[in-house]
């Protein structure tokens, strides 16, 4: 079992930032790579960004790319996602997601609500 703990998230006006921070204990965090999601309301949970295991690879939907920077530390168990340059479409809350592939295991956290005003 993985237990993952987000924070961070908050209201903002549109052109700032945040950070969100998921603190990650269980199993072996590097083990998994790890990925922030988003759902809107009234919106299916899409995907953010993800980090490999190693932190050597990074991946971003189109909406976010060269606004959003996904990171890990495995020494702090934890990864992060800062966000710049938010607009009101950002508005969601965020989980963050350890997966992986080859043990078929898939952990969530409980979501941080991020919350951009225009």
């Amino acid at each position: 079992q993985v237990q993952l703990v987000e924070s961070g998230g908050g209201l903002v006006q549109a052109g700032g930032s945040l950070r969100l921070s998921c603190a990650a204990s269980g199993r072996t965090f590097s083990w998994y790579d790890m990925g922030w999601y988003r759902q809107a309301p009234g919106k299916e949970r899409e995907f953010v960004a993800a980090i490999s295991w190693s932190g050597g690879s990074t991946y971003y939907a189109d909406s976010v790319k060269g606004r959003f920077t996904i990171s890990r530390d495995n020494a702090k168990n934890t990864v992060y996602l800062q966000m710049n340059s938010l607009k009101p479409e950002d508005t969601a809350i965020y989980y963050c997601n350890a997966h992986r592939g080859v043990a078929g295991q898939d952990y969530w956290g409980q979501g941080t609500q991020v919350t951009v005003s225009s």
